[in-house]
C-alpha cells in the first residue's frame, strides 16, 4: 500500500467544491493585489503567521488529548479521549484524513502548499524573480533563484 504524497495528501482528502472554493479565494487575492501591490508587503506578513491545516490539527489535538488526561485524574474512562485523539493523528499521517479535517477546511484552514502557492504568487507580481534571465549560466540563474527564493519581505 503506497502512501499518499504528503504535500497533496489532505487536498486529495478535501471533498472538490472546498477545494475549488479555496483556490478561487486564493485567485481573487492574488489579482487584489495585482491592482493594489502597494499593500503586497502587509499580506506577505499576514501569510508568514498563518497556520496550516498540520498546525490547526495538532495544536487542537494536543488540547483534547490534555483535556482528557486532566478529565481521568476525576473518572479513567476519559482516557479513551487522547487514545481517539491519538488515532486520528496516526489516521491523518497516514492518510491525510481524520474526521476533524473537513470541518477545518470548511472554516478555510488551507494546507501549506495553498499557502505557499498564493505567497509565490504575490512574491512573482512584487517582482522577487526578475532577477532570472535567460541569457544568465547555470550558475548565475541557481543563485538567483537562492536569492530570491530567500527573501522574506
Amino acid at each position: 500500500m503506497a502512501l499518499p504524497n504528503t504535500e497533496t495528501r489532505v487536498i486529495e482528502n478535501t471533498c472538490e467544491e472546498i477545494n475549488r472554493c479555496l483556490r478561487r479565494e486564493i485567485e481573487a487575492r492574488v489579482l487584489y493585489f495585482a491592482r493594489n501591490p502597494e499593500l503586497i508587503d502587509g499580506r506577505l506578513e499576514e501569510l508568514d503567521s498563518e497556520w496550516d491545516i498540520e498546525r490547526v490539527l495538532e495544536a487542537h489535538a494536543a488540547g483534547v488529548s490534555l483535556l482528557g488526561v486532566l478529565l481521568a485524574s476525576r473518572n479513567r474512562k476519559w482516557l479513551i479521549l487522547p487514545l481517539a485523539v491519538a488515532g486520528f493523528l496516526m489516521q491523518h499521517a497516514l492518510q491525510g484524513w481524520c474526521p476533524p479535517v473537513p470541518l477545518f477546511r470548511k472554516l478555510g484552514i488551507r494546507t501549506t502548499m495553498e499557502i505557499n502557492t498564493e505567497r509565490y504568487a504575490l512574491k512573482a507580481l512584487r517582482g522577487d524573480f526578475d532577477a532570472l534571465h535567460p541569457g544568465q549560466s547555470p550558475e548565475e540563474k541557481a543563485e538567483a533563484a537562492l536569492k530570491a527564493a530567500r527573501q522574506r519581505l
